[in-house]
């Protein structure tokens, strides 16, 4: 039997990696101009963290979690979500005490045992900001901003910003109540999922993807009109920001999120070009995280943003992967006494910063030329024998195929200027 990627994992190579590039740069450029840090968590945490800090009613804990007890008995997740690493991380180092407002990046893999299906993995990658530190709306604004950005630097078109508050935790609580009186008088016609969270989780009802509980939904009370004027005045200036700064959004009120921490602001960038997998990433404010996890009263808002579905979302949009444009040299060495001399300019060509690939089976000349071809550089240099005897190359465009002889040790000033220009 041949070994094969475990279930839910995938390889990522070839034109698809350049994308992944292509994204993941995007993303730290954006997250600098905001003057976002990077910051870094475990890929395994204590089960107890995502228990407490995600919920133990919500489908995250209770069925996907990738959990086991090490040798020394303690229980271990693989982290499904990286907001409760980050705030024990900053609950634990005091980082707050030392800089009371913190803005910081991260980017990494999750894991959650799920279905697999396209835009859905069991290991899937995120990147994600967290404001933490200020409660005020420009706060929220900021984070769906850069967010924002993100995607449109990437050249994503066919995207949408979903916007809808949850309000304080007092609006959420009262509207709760109400929310589980509706749904069980309408228990009976709900899917067995949502007869399951009516009690648990009654906000995850109202996003539920079962046609069965479309008609229940769209008749259920809306949050928004349990609002106090603390929440409606927050989401009021949020909505405010993001008109000022020319970003379009729509209302949702259906949209909750799907964790115990959020309260007030959340959103979503969703997409119809994905099928079922409808949401690229989004996030919320999560004020009652930091107390839900020990840490006092700390407010904070984030976002993540699931690197597969941009990539995915891309290809879908641009008919396939962009390759890479002509870019580096090949070096050709033709016969056996210019191998090593060859090898010695590619080193000394590295050093100087240009991308060179050179021959190491030893291939005749005909198939050297065939692989530069396929390697799609912008020079090739050939070195034989009568340009060792005068240390000289012969420099061939591969783009317009003329050649000219140069002398060797000019090779890295013209492939720098070139390389440059």
């Amino acid at each position: 039997m041949s070994l094969q990627a475990i279930r839910g994992t995938r390889d990522i190579f070839g034109p698809e990696m350049l994308a992944w590039h292509r994204v993941e740069e995007i993303f730290r450029d954006v997250t600098r101009t905001f003057s976002y840090e990077e910051f870094r968590t475990p890929i395994i945490e204590s089960t107890e963290l995502f228990k407490r800090g995600v919920g133990e009613e919500t489908d995250i804990v209770g069925k996907e979690m990738y959990t086991f007890d090490d040798r020394g008995g303690d229980s271990i997740t693989l982290r499904p979500e990286m907001t409760a690493p980050i705030v024990r991380a900053m609950i634990e180092h005091s980082i707050l005490h030392h800089h009371p407002l913190t803005r910081l990046w991260y980017a990494g893999p999750q894991f959650r045992y799920e279905r697999p299906q396209k835009g859905r993995y069991r290991q899937f990658h995120q990147f994600g900001a967290e404001c933490i530190g200020s409660a005020h709306p420009e706060s929220d604004a900021e984070i769906i901003l850069l967010a924002h950005e993100v995607l449109c630097r990437t050249g994503l078109k066919s995207f949408t910003l979903e916007l809808n508050s949850l309000g304080t935790a007092s609006v959420r609580q009262t509207y709760r109540q109400a929310l589980i009186e509706y749904l069980t008088r309408n228990k009976d016609g709900l899917s067995d999922d949502s007869q399951r969270r009516i009690t648990k989780n009654p906000l995850r009802v109202l996003d539920s993807k079962d046609r069965k509980d479309k008609d229940i939904i769209a008749a259920a009370p809306l949050l928004s009109s349990f609002y106090d004027d603390t929440s409606a005045a927050h989401f009021a200036a949020v909505r405010a920001l993001l008109d000022v700064a020319g970003v379009p959004y729509v209302i949702n009120p259906l949209l909750v999120r799907g964790l115990d921490y959020y309260n007030q602001t959340v959103f979503e960038f969703t997409t119809t070009a994905l099928g079922t997998q409808n949401a690229i990433g989004g996030g919320g404010r999560y004020d009652p995280l930091f107390a839900m996890l020990g840490g006092g009263d700390v407010p904070a808002v984030g976002f993540s943003i699931g690197i597969e579905r941009v990539v995915l979302l891309l290809e879908a949009e641009q008919g396939g992967w962009q390759e890479e444009s002509s870019r580096g040299v090949y070096l050709c060495a033709i016969g056996d006494e210019a191998i090593l001399p060859v090898q010695t300019i590619a080193y000394r060509l590295r050093r100087a910063g240009l991308h060179v690939v050179t021959d190491l089976q030893r291939r005749s000349m005909k198939a050297q030329m065939k692989e530069a071809n396929k390697q799609r550089v912008k020079w090739t240099v050939m070195i034989g024998e009568n340009e060792l005897a005068n240390s000289t190359a012969v420099l061939k465009s591969m783009e317009t195929g003329e050649q000219q002889t140069v002398a060797q040790l000019d090779l890295e000033t013209i492939l720098m200027d070139t390389h440059t220009a």
